[in-house]
């Protein structure tokens, strides 16, 4: 069977592994106190071109996400984010787990506005007696979001300025942020986005590593204490070097970006294919997560060699299926796919 439900397959791109093997056997202090570390902060605060940034290396996605978010949130405070974002539908309530609400607002393609966040701290302070509802706190969004969609610099700006006049910060959750700025799509750069953010992570589970995820805390209110936190939640690994290692080779030659690049590429052919035949896209994604609506006789057809992931049903005789690409998809089982569309 050839897999298109996620692109956290396989292992780890090839130059990883070989720094790995290459490194195995030295002997570096613990927790990400090590010389690799601060080589990967150093490369990416240079990415980043934010000589003055905080870096810190974490296993996963929920770990960063509820890392960040606790460490900025007061008890009383909630996150602002998407009705279909990350933290609101897909970590098993990991934030309130943490004592934080999320504030979910109606999402569009995976997307919020200024508009609506705006709308949301006027309607908190026009409340007869706010302090009897969660204050909303912290800003949450995805870049690309969970529908492989994403936000113009403009909509990014706007975004921005509306959480910084209300003194509020924004995070953008980068767990997939490589195939966002390499799409075809994108209209701004790493150091664009890094400075409109107030924290934000590079995400290395989805892109090419083994797994971890590199947290960037831009604001300096924001730094103090953060490793506590991560301790604290369980997040410092004590051979911390093995994620600076990785780090380190992804942002090396750019070898980030090219990996990214590849999922994007082998997601084009996917696309035209579908398009081809005709095929209605549910969500109009320019990343490496396609949605497509299939009648039910074909998905069970194309389920016969491929493992897919289905997202919804919007009737009884179609179903939603997201085809995800990633940095190590073969060409050859791509077009096996292309193949079984067209037939």
């Amino acid at each position: 069977m050839i897999q298109f439900q996620c692109d956290y397959n396989e292992g780890c791109a090839q130059e990883i592994l070989d720094l790995l093997i290459k490194t195995n056997m030295e002997q570096h202090v613990g927790y990400g106190e090590d010389a690799h570390c601060e080589k990967a902060r150093q490369l990416i605060r240079q990415a980043c071109e934010s000589p003055e940034a905080d870096v810190h290396f974490l296993v996963g996605g929920t770990q960063a996400n509820a890392t960040v978010i606790s460490s900025v949130l007061r008890p009383h405070q909630g996150v602002i984010a998407a009705s279909t974002g990350h933290i609101a539908v897909h970590e098993t309530g990991a934030i309130e787990h943490g004592g934080h609400k999320v504030l979910a607002l109606q999402a569009c393609n995976g997307k919020i506005t200024a508009s609506q966040i705006k709308d949301c701290l006027i309607a908190h302070q026009q409340e007869d007696g706010p302090e009897h509802m969660v204050q909303p706190g912290m800003v949450y969004i995805s870049y690309p979001t969970e529908y492989g969609t994403l936000y113009s610099r403009e909509e990014l700006e706007e975004i921005s300025r509306i959480s910084h006049d209300s003194q509020i910060p924004l995070f953008i959750d980068g767990a997939r942020l490589g195939y966002g700025l390499t799409s075809h799509a994108c209209d701004l750069t790493l150091p664009q986005l890094a400075h409109l953010a107030d924290v934000f992570y590079i995400g290395g589970t989805k892109q090419g590593a083994l797994f971890g995820e590199a947290v960037v805390i831009q604001q300096p209110g924001l730094k103090k204490d953060f490793r506590y936190f991560i301790k604290q939640g369980g997040g410092m690994l004590a051979k911390g070097r093995l994620l600076g290692i990785q780090f380190e080779a992804l942002m090396t030659n750019n070898l980030y970006f090219r990996l990214a690049r590849h999922a994007n590429d082998m997601a084009a052919l996917i696309r035209e294919a579908f398009q081809q035949q005709g095929f209605e896209e549910a969500v109009p994604s320019p990343t490496n997560q396609l949605f497509y609506i299939l009648p039910n006789d074909d998905l069970k057809r194309l389920e016969q060699k491929f493992i897919l992931s289905p997202w919804g049903h919007p009737d009884a005789e179609h179903t939603i299926v997201r085809f995800c690409t990633s940095w190590a998809t073969k060409p050859e089982n791509v077009q096996a796919l292309i193949s079984a569309i067209k037939h």
